[in-house]
């Protein structure tokens, strides 16, 4: 099968927001109070973050380089992750309602930017409509066969009482299967035909509205294997365009084939960064907090983490992997300075490598910033209001990015083409990227000492703000300090 994916991804940069905590704009009016702003996140409470925030704050992504957001949540729903959605076909009126969403894709395309929505498609909230009618009316509810229901317990109880919405039954005497035993969350049953029509049209609506992809919600977990390929046909004939997105966290070559994803959330890649630059400094305590990463992040010297970034380039089809969605973080995970010991000098040479790497690197909001935070609710911080000073760390964390990102755009090579890697060893990698006749290298030490790489003469180190830069001795020889990179291009 032919490997389709959308030109527009293989040059962007993303920038992942978590609509609650990013920016709140004065008009879009608060039903009542809010936790504050500056305080620590918790798990229910909301702090108040909008879309006509976020449209407000556009101009600061575009300047820092970015070129594609993709939003959490955005439909109405009972929670400030907005994971629970009671009403697909309408923006959460404390996120300003479907206007704002208007006005954010006209603005952000109007710079440049695209946007990609979270699509949560395999279950909803109890206060999903179809649901509340079956709870109101019982086994005479047509929107029965929407769910996985209990038969039995639909019809020897009364309504409510069966469904333990009010009297906090186990999740095995709920009468209804839910998405990992939460009784908040009602699985869909989308072999049926109602429930996928109702997906499918709620795909293609928004679409039509003006968005540029979706990130798609544990798709994993629905069962039926024509449901995906059926949902991809569907969005490409409104928009060919549009780029799909799986939550997988494992390599998985098989969704990748043409006929479901274009991509897949990069997790290994983003381990394998975090393993091989935290290295010693990797804080056990806050990996422990994830279950993927207490899996999979350890300690990596260069070598391994060399041969294992060869793997994952022979993993997919080279069309696959340009548009892979490569990140160091999420709204899921410990930030990626948290991980690492809390030092931003490894956070700024693991967002290099990330920025550095084939595939479409992702911004999660505030690692600009160098901000810290531990599992959900934790990484889900507010991002710092209009006017804040910021501290060193984080201002000059920025400075790196910017630059960094600006560097990829304006060096063809550094995005696009061939890569490979051309030396590695202690703690120290060295890759190579070709396009169009133009060569680069990029040197990532995540050791405690200054190493020196010979290269070819004829290029140059860019200046990356905010990291100590590197020299080019006599010959060609390169002298990358500690816990720094280099990116040499040609003239």
């Amino acid at each position: 099968m032919t490997v389709d994916t959308p030109d527009w991804v293989r040059d962007a940069v993303f920038y992942q927001v978590f609509p609650d905590r990013f920016a709140s704009s004065a008009r879009v009016p608060k039903p009542g109070p809010l936790e504050p702003w500056s305080a620590p996140p918790t798990d229910f409470g909301y702090k108040g973050g909008d879309l006509l925030g976020l449209a407000e704050r556009l101009d600061e992504l575009v300047e820092l380089g970015i070129s594609a957001l993709y939003l959490n949540p955005v439909f109405q729903a009972a929670s400030n992750h907005r994971y629970n959605a009671y009403d697909y076909l309408a923006v959460d009126p404390l996120l300003g309602g479907d206007a704002a969403l208007r006005e954010l894709l006209d603005e952000a395309h109007a710079r440049g930017v695209r946007i990609v929505l979270d699509g949560v498609f395999n279950h909803v909230g109890r206060g999903f409509w179809p649901f509340h009618h079956v709870l109101e009316s019982g086994p005479s509810s047509p929107y029965r066969d929407w769910f996985y229901l209990d038969e039995a317990v639909l019809a020897g109880r009364a309504h409510v009482e069966a469904y333990g919405v009010l009297y906090g039954r186990p999740a095995s005497d709920l009468g209804y299967r839910s998405w990992w035993d939460v009784p908040s969350l009602p699985k869909l049953r989308v072999e049926h035909p109602a429930v996928r029509e109702h997906i499918f049209s709620v795909a293609e609506h928004w679409l039509r509205f003006g968005i540029d992809g979706w990130r798609l919600d544990v798709p994993q977990d629905i069962d039926d294997p024509t449901f995906w390929p059926e949902f991809r046909a569907r969005v490409r004939v409104v928009n060919p365009e549009a780029y799909l997105l799986g939550e997988i966290w494992e390599e998985a070559p098989a969704w990748l084939t043409g006929d479901r994803f274009d991509a897949l959330m990069n997790y290994p890649l983003g381990m394998a960064i975090l393993s091989f630059v935290g290295g010693p400094a990797l804080d056990a305590g806050v990996i422990a907090g994830q279950v993927n990463y207490a899996r999979a992040i350890a300690p990596l010297g260069g070598a391994p983490f060399g041969a294992q970034l060869e793997r994952l380039f022979d993993l997919y089809d080279p069309a696959v992997t340009a548009v892979q969605y490569n990140l160091i973080g999420s709204h899921d995970t410990p930030r990626a300075r948290s991980v690492m010991g809390g030092s931003a000098a490894r956070l700024r040479l693991a967002t290099l490598a990330q920025l550095m790497l084939p595939g479409a690197p992702a911004i999660y909001y505030g690692d600009e910033l160098a901000m810290e935070g531990v599992t959900d609710p934790g990484c889900r911080g507010s991002y710092p209001p209009v006017g804040e000073t910021l501290a060193a760390d984080a201002a000059e964390t920025r400075d790196f990015v910017r630059a960094t990102i600006h560097a990829r755009r304006d060096h063809p090579e550094l995005r696009s083409g061939e890569v490979r890697v051309a030396g590695a060893g202690g703690r120290w990698v060295v890759l190579e990227r070709t396009a169009g006749g133009r060569r680069a290298l990029v040197v990532l030490n995540a050791g405690d000492e200054p190493v020196e790489i010979p290269a070819a003469d004829g290029l140059r180190a860019l200046d990356l703000a905010g990291m100590q830069p590197a020299t080019v001795r006599g010959g060609g020889t390169i002298v990358v300090p500690q816990l720094s990179g280099a990116v040499l291009v040609g003239e």
